[in-house]
C-alpha cells in the first residue's frame, strides 16, 4: 500500500511548530539534492540519537562555527588544549578533551590508565605486557563497546557479584568499566561500584554516551565521583556525529592525550578535526543555555498527537513512555493485538520504511513499535501517525 501522505503539506502547515528543535531551513538548503544525487532519501528519524541514522542535526550556529573552523589553519595541539579547558570549565571538571565519538572516549580512557602517561608504555601498545591491563565488568553490561579497551591490549575481566568484584581487584588491574545503560541489568548499583573503585583505589570509567538528557546528568556523574566521564558528542549535545566528551581526573586526561591524534600513537586513527573541536564547544555552549523545558514540552505535543490519533483504532494501544536511563525523553509505545491485526512488528517497520518518505521506528517484540519524536523535524510526527492509520486501517 502507497503512502498518499503529503508530507510537504504538513511540513507547510506546522513550520513554527517546534522551531527550538529543528534546523531552520535556510540552514543546509541543499541536503536533500546531496542525498538525491546518491540515489538516498532521508528518512523520518522516529528512533532517536542512534548512530545509524546518523545521531542528530546540528543547530545553524554549529554548522556556522564549523564553517568558521574549516577556513583557517591552527595547531591540533593548542586547540584541543583550549577546547578541553573549556569544556572542564563549563561542566566543572578538573579537566576534558575531545574524542572521535564516545567509543573512542573509551579507548582513550583505557590507554590513561593502562599506559598511565609514561611516553615508552605508550609506544608498546597494544602490546600491554607487564602494564596493568585488566579492566573489569559486570557480565550484565556486555553490549560490544568492550571491544574499544581490547583495541589497547586490555583484558576484560568479568564479574556478577560486589564478592566477585572484590576478588578481581589485584595489581594489573586499569579500570572498573561502568556501562550506565545496563545498570537496571547488572547486580552492582554506581554507588556500590564506585565505592569498591575508592577504597580499593581503582580509576572508575562510566559510559554515558546517550545519557547527556537531562543535561545535569553532564554534571551529575563527574560529582558522584567518577574518575573518568564519557559522552556522545552528536546526540543530545546535538554537535558534529563524530565527536565525543571524555572528562575526568587531570591526570588521567593528561595520560590519555599523547596517545590521540595528531601524536603517532594508538590514537592516530581516531582523528578529531578543528571543525569537529570547534562545533562541538558551540554545541555545548548552546546546549547549556537552552530552552530545554520548552523543547519537552513540544515533545510530549508530539506524543500526546501521535497518541490521540491513533486511540480511535480497536485493538491498538498506547502509551507514554520516558527511559529512566539514557535518551531520557518521551516515546510513545504502540502495541496491538494478533486478533486484530495479523501484522508482526517486522512487517509494520518494512512498510513504514517503504513508504512514499521513509519512516524509521524501532521493533517492540512481536507485536509492538517504540517511537522516539525527539528528532523529528516540525510536522513529521504527523506524517507518521497518518501512515501509521494507513498501515493499522481494519479490513
Amino acid at each position: 500500500m502507497k503512502n498518499k501522505t503529503n508530507r510537504r503539506g504538513f511540513l507547510a502547515s506546522t513550520a513554527a511548530t517546534g522551531a527550538a528543535l529543528s534546523i531552520s531551513a535556510d540552514a543546509a538548503p541543499s541536503a536533500p539534492n546531496v542525498y538525491a544525487r546518491l540515489g538516498i532519501r532521508p528518512v523520518i528519524n522516529g528512533v532517536g540519537v542512534v548512530t545509524h541514522l546518523g545521531g542528530s542535526l546540528m543547530h545553524p550556529e554549529v554548522l556556522r562555527a564549523m564553517e568558521d573552523a574549516a577556513r583557517s589553519f591552527v595547531p591540533l595541539v593548542e586547540l584541543q588544549a583550549k577546547v578541553g579547558a573549556r569544556i572542564a570549565e563549563l561542566l566543572g571538571a578538573e579537566a576534558a578533551m575531545v574524542t572521535n565519538g564516545c567509543a573512542s572516549a573509551i579507548t582513550m580512557g583505557t590507554v590513561a590508565c593502562v599506559a598511565q602517561g609514561d611516553s615508552e608504555k605508550l609506544k608498546r601498545l597494544p602490546d600491554s605486557a607487564g602494564m596493568k591491563n585488566e579492566v573489569i565488568q559486570q557480565k550484565s553490561h556486555r553490549s560490544g563497546y568492550e571491544q574499544q579497551m581490547l583495541l589497547v591490549g586490555a583484558k576484560n575481566v568479568w564479574v556478577e557479584t560486589k564478592e566477585e568484584l572484590e576478588r578481581a581487584i589485584n595489581e594489573r588491574t586499569a579500570m572498573m568499566f561502568f556501562f550506565n545503560d545496563r545498570e537496571s541489568d547488572g547486580r552492582i548499583n554506581r554507588r556500590e561500584w564506585l565505592e569498591v573503585a575508592k577504597r580499593r583505589g581503582v580509576p572508575a570509567f562510566l559510559d554515558a554516551a546517550s545519557d547527556a538528557s537531562p543535561r545535569e546528568r553532564l554534571f551529575q556523574y563527574q560529582q558522584e565521583g567518577f574518575d573518568l566521564v564519557a559522552f556522545s558528542g552528536g546526540k543530545a549535545i546535538r554537535g558534529p556525529q563524530s565527536s565525543g566528551i571524555l572528562l575526568g581526573r587531570k591526570d588521567l586526561i593528561a595520560a590519555a592525550l599523547p596517545g590521540f591524534n595528531p601524536y603517532a600513537s594508538i590514537g592516530r586513527g581516531m582523528k578529531v578535526g578543528k571543525e569537529e573541536m570547534v562545533g562541538l564547544l558551540t554545541a555545548l555552549e548552546r546546549y547549556l543555555k537552552a530552552d530545554l523545558d520548552g523543547e519537552t514540552k513540544e515533545l510530549e505535543s508530539r506524543v500526546s498527537d501521535i497518541r490521540a490519533g491513533l486511540s480511535g483504532v480497536a485493538g491498538l494501544t498506547t502509551e507514554r513512555h520516558v527511559p529512566p536511563i539514557a535518551n531520557h525523553v518521551p516515546h510513545v509505545l504502540v502495541h496491538w493485538t494478533e486478533s486484530a491485526f495479523s501484522l508482526k512488528t517486522a512487517d509494520v517497520t518494512r512498510k513504514l520504511l517503504e513508504s512514499e518518505t521513509p519512516i524509521a521506528v524501532s521493533g517492540l517484540g512481536d507485536r509492538g513499535l517504540k517511537i522516539s519524536v525527539w528528532m523529528m523535524q516540525p510536522g513529521e510526527h504527523k506524517v507518521v501517525l497518518a501512515r501509521l492509520r494507513e498501515i493499522f486501517r481494519p479490513a
